[in-house]
């Protein structure tokens, strides 16, 4: 009779703990005391507090990086606006150079006061060499097509069309030379071109 007492209370109370057969409920009392009582939440506020830490020095890197690559961009932004600057202030320097030059040579051909026709054009003939040397040199190209060239609209402006037996549509003969620079065209070469039959 005590013995199904004793076993019909331990089943009916489901919230007391069951012993093990080799601990006394004396040290299981006191582990679970101890297990209650461990405090976690200040392990937790220390471990956000490290957190937080590592995440403000990451803050603080990237504000330094951050501030160092817009510094870089408007001191790059800087140079380019000076060498944009410079390279139109002087870009037609080494152009302007390469003709001195040519105005030398035609100061010294007027100082000549008594100057024959010959030495006139002797020195006008130096001179127009040394101009078109300089704008060689500077890609300032003449635009000169001969005769049975095949007219191109991009390079040569027809001024009228003339009874030829070359082929239609090929120039006949120049009338004034075109100039291009760098392949773009500063002015075209005018000439006649040759009548469709």
């Amino acid at each position: 009779m005590a013995c199904s007492l004793s076993i019909f209370t331990t089943m009916s109370d489901p919230q007391t703990p069951s012993t093990p057969p080799n601990q006394p409920a004396a040290e299981q009392a006191q582990a679970q005391a101890a297990s209650s009582a461990a405090p976690t939440e200040p392990q937790t506020a220390e471990q956000l507090q490290v957190r937080l830490s590592e995440l403000q020095a990451q803050t603080i890197d990237l504000a330094d990086q951050y501030l160092r690559a817009k510094a870089e961009a408007e001191n790059a932004r800087r140079r380019a606006e000076e060498e944009i600057s410079k390279a139109r202030k002087f870009a037609v320097e080494s152009f302007a150079e390469s003709l001195l030059p040519v105005v030398d040579s035609l100061e010294a051909g007027l100082a000549i006061a008594n100057a024959t026709s010959e030495q006139l054009r002797e020195g006008s003939e130096a001179t127009l060499r040394q101009l078109v040397a300089a704008l060689e040199r500077n890609k300032v190209l003449a635009i000169a097509p001969q005769a049975g060239d095949k007219f191109d609209p991009h390079h040569h402006q027809a001024i009228s069309m003339v009874p030829s037996e070359q082929e239609a549509n090929t120039v006949v003969g120049l009338l004034q030379k075109g100039y291009s620079i760098a392949d773009r065209v500063l002015r075209p070469a005018l000439v006649t071109v040759a009548a469709p039959k």
